[in-house]
């Protein structure tokens, strides 16, 4: 899921993309009212085909409940990510796959090694 922040006539709102084509408005609306209040939520829709175009944007009353939904967005996915690759088998190994919060080594560390 593609998540972009802008900001329209001072209400915060922000690009959804690469939803599923089975998913409704009301659906994503519920998800996204688990941070805050949702304001306005709309799928974008072929004028041609009325189907969905795959994208969507979700308007919050402040930028940050914005920020907090696409936050939480983020880590949700991070969090699958993890759950999907964790013993993954790659070249006959199995990936151990975790989340690095909790480590006690700096961001620098953790840096320098993914580079």
């Amino acid at each position: 899921m593609i998540l972009s922040p802008f900001t329209d006539n001072g209400l915060s709102s922000f690009l959804v993309g690469n939803i599923s084509y089975e998913v409704g408005e009301e659906q994503l609306k519920q998800v996204f009212s688990q941070v805050g209040a949702v304001v306005h939520l709309r799928l974008v829709h072929d004028r041609d085909t009325g189907k969905p175009k795959g994208y969507g944007f979700c308007e919050y009353n402040d930028a940050q409940t914005a920020e907090s939904a696409i936050r939480t967005v983020i880590h949700m996915l991070i969090q699958l990510l993890i759950r999907n690759l964790n013993g993954f088998e790659l070249n006959g190994h199995p990936l151990r796959v975790d989340s690095a919060a909790g480590d006690d080594r700096s961001a620098d560390e953790v840096q320098q090694l993914q580079a």
